[in-house]
């Protein structure tokens, strides 16, 4: 009688893989993919909603007289500076811009320029840029304002005839100063703010780092 024995199963080697635990993890690898995708969806409009939260604190006015319900593409103007140099609003396209409308002769507009000082000198660099116009005739006016310079630009916006403020300013639908308004690095104009603001407060800096790092 011969005898029979039987051979044992192969075993496996370490690139054999059950099939089922294939499956789970390709399963999981689909499962992260999709919440990535979903994820990236997620966080423009968080962001988007993070800016307006951020920004309503500061009491924007939705509707400016000239420029119509915001956001909108903001008008292009030209400008020069104290070394008689021009430069364009549109330059600044790629960067975040604080437009701030004010004259020497405005009182609250000087109680407004510390805070505006000590915010420019935080946050301004290669995404965000302070820009004012001054509604006066003349650079002396304006340097008798700024005694100590100033760390944000400044450009003359001189009135035509008897107005008191300046021609862009008028253009923009501005009726007093100062008055400020805050710009996208696609050149829109997101936020108008009439009167004067603490720039260097907790909200304005949220409000403006929020625009920065969209």
């Amino acid at each position: 009688m011969t005898q029979v024995t039987a051979r044992p199963a192969p075993a496996k080697t370490p690139h054999m893989i059950d099939a089922r635990r294939l499956g789970a993890i390709v399963a999981a690898g689909a499962v992260s993919v999709l919440l990535v995708v979903l994820y990236a969806s997620m966080v423009p409009p968080a962001a988007a909603r993070e800016a307006t939260a951020a920004c309503n604190g500061l009491r924007p006015t939705p509707v400016n007289p000239a420029l119509g319900q915001l956001p909108v593409v903001a008008p292009d103007f030209t400008v020069t500076a104290h070394d008689g140099k021009q430069t364009k609003l549109s330059d600044f396209r790629g960067k975040v811009v604080l437009l701030n409308f004010w004259a020497s002769w405005c009182g609250v507009c000087k109680s407004e320029k510390p805070s505006l000082d000590d915010m420019t000198r935080e946050l301004s660099g290669k995404d965000f840029e302070v820009v004012t116009l001054a509604s006066d005739r003349e650079w002396d006016l304006v340097r008798k304002a700024l005694p100590n310079g100033s760390p944000f630009r400044v450009f003359l916006d001189p009135p035509a005839g008897d107005d008191n403020l300046g021609q862009i300013a008028t253009a923009w639908g501005i009726k007093a100063v100062p008055e400020s308004f805050l710009i996208d690095r696609n050149g829109k104009v997101r936020h108008y703010f009439v009167n004067k603001r603490d720039w260097d407060s907790d909200v304005a800096e949220t409000c403006l780092k929020s625009v920065i790092q969209e």
